[in-house]
């Protein structure tokens, strides 16, 4: 039996294993979006697929992993040297260009658990530059990876390596197929967990017992304080609605409705009255719905609270079958990733709220999501990033200005690696003043960013927010919404587009929500 202080660093040593992961996939990939904007997670699972640990990473990628990996590792027979890969948004995927890699843990001939690790790939196949485009069905958004290993005891699948290297220009200008740069990063990073977790037990007398009942021990420590901490979530019911502004293709107004129920055995979360999946690819398979949730839940625990399984046994999803959180397979998805996930954060803090959680008001509620590229003669070029905003405020204090929030914990692209790599000049990059809400503790403040073109270029936006403000909370005022601008000329907020050399692409983020009403002095 582990004590607490053995327990605390055993907790420890997995935490740190998971961020060394990170480390090594940063240092090693080749696009700005894993080695600079940092869109990548890592974390260990048990022997059958439950999460016992992760870095602090993205949350979307880190629930969805929690939400599906014993379905995914149940599916096959392991051996010391495979690594399964996967996209697919229905099996525990969040959209295609996020790929993750999963490696089974062996020691002394007996399996252990799995490291695994998802990034981001600015080109994942779709014939719309950056892999993000304005889509309506699944097929449109690039190669679909359903589960299948990239290594077998060690040897490459040449067939799968084929496929791959069609999305790497290096690769494509090969005379033999090549793994692309970010995918052998992602195999490192998995190699490096594997090393470092078998330094780590042959320092320990037991070894592969000794990690067995640790991970034990931190299953049932998470299941009890979680029970403990969402006990001060008064019993009840609160429900909440909000809208999603539209889906680039006729649907606005998109309803997500939650009822929030306390019960014995955690927290259920029911969507039932959630609008219908729609035809634009704001649709969210169940795993992101279900990171969205973990994600808002884990926000009201206490720091102490592990990360795990146990942790996420007290939380509880229902969704009907092919409502817009748990669409159908082969449903376009690539933007419930990362607009949608946004606003199930803002509707499960709403129905907290009404059960009485301490939650603040809503912030930006969108990733702002730019793809772009080109594939002249040149050489094909695809980027892809997410822009920040504010933060709502809460009763604590005031909201940051000019962060990513909830679903998503990239940085952004440095303007030096941005112009070096891609032909487009940042003109302008500041604060929106005066775009966040009011209150006794005013919302944090949105960007403004300005990018000039320097050649000929397709460019997708999907982005929130545009038609309905951030609310405030607790009587605070509402925030600015975002708009974007081309060449001084409003754009949609779902777009897709053609750009000349010259043209200028301005995009205004929105600023958090106020919190409380103003007393007559401004925070």
């Amino acid at each position: 039996m582990f004590n607490s202080i053995e327990l605390a660093v055993f907790t420890g040593r997995l935490t740190a294993l998971c961020e060394e992961m990170g480390y090594v996939l940063q240092r090693s990939a080749l696009s700005p979006n894993i080695k600079d904007r940092l869109d990548f997670s890592c974390a260990f699972f048990d022997a059958t697929g439950r999460m016992s640990a992760q870095a602090a990473h993205i949350p979307v990628h880190l629930g969805s992993m929690a939400f599906a990996m014993e379905r995914i590792v149940g599916s096959f027979k392991w051996r010391e040297g495979d690594m399964v890969v996967f996209n697919d948004p229905f099996m525990g995927g969040t959209h295609l260009p996020d790929v993750t890699l999963v490696a089974p843990f062996f020691y002394d001939d007996k399996l252990i658990g799995f490291v695994a690790n998802r990034a981001h790939h600015a080109n994942i196949g779709a014939e719309a530059a950056g892999s993000m485009p304005l889509s309506s069905s699944l097929q449109e958004e690039g190669l679909l990876i359903s589960p299948v290993k990239l290594l077998n005891n060690g040897q490459w699948n040449r067939e799968l390596v084929t496929r791959l290297s069609a999305l790497s220009t290096a690769g494509a200008q090969c005379q033999s197929a090549v793994v692309p740069g970010d995918f052998l990063a992602q195999v490192s990073a998995n190699q490096a967990g594997i090393h470092r977790l078998k330094e780590w037990l042959a320092e320990q007398q037991g070894g592969s017992r000794y990690l067995a009942k640790g991970l034990q021990a931190l299953d049932s420590y998470g299941a009890r304080v979680a029970r403990e901490s969402l006990r001060n979530i008064a019993r009840g019911q609160g429900c909440y609605q909000d809208v999603m502004d539209d889906d680039g293709f006729g649907s606005h107004d998109v309803v997500i409705s939650v009822c929030a129920q306390q019960g014995d055995d955690g927290l259920c979360f029911d969507f039932t009255g959630t609008a219908d999946e729609v035809a634009g690819n704001i649709n969210c398979p169940l795993s992101v719905t279900a990171a969205a949730v973990y994600y808002a839940v884990l926000c009201l625990l206490p720091d102490y609270v592990p990360h795990c399984a146990g942790v996420f046994d007290q939380i509880h999803i229902r969704a009907p079958q092919g409502c817009l959180v748990n669409a159908n397979p082969g449903r376009a998805v690539a933007a419930g990733n990362v607009e949608t996930s946004m606003r199930i954060v803002d509707v499960v803090l709403g129905a907290l709220a009404s059960l009485g959680a301490d939650v603040p008001a809503n912030s930006q509620g969108t990733m702002n999501n730019l793809a772009m590229g080109s594939s002249a003669s040149a050489g094909r070029w695809d980027y892809y990033e997410t822009m920040a905003g504010g933060m709502g405020a809460g009763s604590s204090g005031p909201g940051l200005s000019g962060v990513q929030c909830h679903m998503t914990n990239t940085l952004n692209t440095p303007i030096e690696s941005l112009e070096v790599h891609y032909p487009v000049r940042v003109e302008r990059y500041a604060l929106r003043r005066g775009s966040e809400g009011d209150g006794l503790h005013r919302g944090g403040c949105g960007l403004v960013r300005e990018l000039r073109f320097l050649e000929v270029a397709e460019v997708t936006l999907l982005s929130e927010r545009r038609s309905h403000s951030p609310r405030g909370g607790n009587g605070g005022g509402e925030a600015m919404p975002g708009v974007n601008y081309l060449n001084g000329k409003p754009l949609a907020a779902k777009y897709t587009g053609s750009v000349k050399s010259g043209d200028l692409l301005r995009i205004e983020s929105p600023g958090g929500g106020g919190w409380g009403k103003d007393a007559g002095c401004k925070a």
